[in-house]
């Protein structure tokens, strides 16, 4: 049996990013979550909001762990995860009417983020609503200090990660056709981002 991986941050930020979720999922039915990490977000919006089905998906090595959560919370709505990468063409056939991620925009490449975006119109039905969580510069500054330093280390671990600046990131969401309805402030100087798909 594989170790549960276990990341601090996700139980820290969980209840304040489930706060946002349940106001804005409550009309959905089916979540993908791109960049499904440890899988502890997962499990937990899952038990919460038991009216959704809640499709993990992640690259094909943080699988094992994702699947670890799963089984353990053994939950009705939370199929099998997926391989989702990115930087790949693998994207599901299915269409959801709700998508989202945490934590993955610093990390990957601005090419693989402006893919993220691209994607949404093969997995997106005509109303579907996107939220991304995280940190985000506004107009080009960071908000604190401590953002300051966390972008310093990820660029110290790799030249291509950082914190985004909001407005590129949702001119990538405007040019997809998804219009930005909330903006809502977290812990830790992070950024909850909700967008509606416009017909």
């Amino acid at each position: 049996m594989t170790d549960k991986p276990f990341a601090p941050a996700c139980e820290r930020n969980r209840e304040p990013i489930l706060a946002v979720l349940r106001a804005h999922f409550a009309d959905r039915s089916r979540v993908l979550e791109i960049g499904s990490g440890t899988g502890q977000h997962a499990v937990h919006f899952a038990a919460a909001m038991p009216f959704l089905v809640w499709q993990t998906s992640d690259v094909a090595e943080n699988l094992p762990g994702i699947r670890a959560w799963l089984d353990e919370a053994d939950l009705a709505n939370t199929p099998a995860p997926l391989v989702l990468d990115v930087a790949g063409s693998d994207w599901p056939a299915t269409r959801f009417d709700a998508i989202f991620s945490a934590n993955t925009l610093h990390i990957m490449s601005w090419p693989e983020v402006e893919r993220f975006f691209a994607a949404l119109d093969r997995i997106a039905t005509p109303d579907a609503k996107l939220a991304v969580y995280g940190p985000f510069n506004y107009g080009g500054a960071f908000t604190s200090a401590s953002n300051a330093a966390f972008d310093e280390s990820l660029k110290a671990r790799a030249p291509h990660m950082g914190i985004r600046d909001i407005e590129a990131v949702d001119a990538l969401a405007r040019k997809a056709g998804f219009a930005m309805i909330d903006d809502v402030a977290m812990p830790a100087n992070n950024r909850t981002l909700v967008w509606q798909r416009r017909q």
